[in-house]
């Protein structure tokens, strides 16, 4: 009778380099706001990658300045620093 409303993919991409200590920042927000969206329902379903800037020179051209950068479905979200309810509010549609 009801069908369960799949919950959409999003995909999360943190763009740093090793030693890079704004990027470990980062990690730790997005990881954060993810492990509290986890269950919650209607959440979106996140795929989280890292890339390495310093392994992609077209990456590097473009973002050698700005990291850590999180895309949010391949558009960028935020560089240097995240915030978290901005993050989340992004993930999830939600008015701040």
């Amino acid at each position: 009778m009801f069908r369960k409303r799949e919950s959409p993919v999003r995909r999360v991409t943190l763009i740093g380099k090793p030693g890079c200590h704004l990027c470990d920042d980062a990690r730790g927000v997005i990881q954060g706001v993810l492990a509290g969206l986890e269950g919650t329902r209607g959440a979106p379903v996140v795929e989280f990658a890292e890339v390495n800037l310093l392994e992609d020179a077209e990456l590097t051209a473009k973002y050698s300045e700005d990291i850590p950068v999180v895309l949010i479905d391949d558009e960028v979200h935020d560089f240097w620093r995240v915030d978290a309810d901005r993050f989340r509010s992004a993930l999830t549609g939600a008015k701040r």
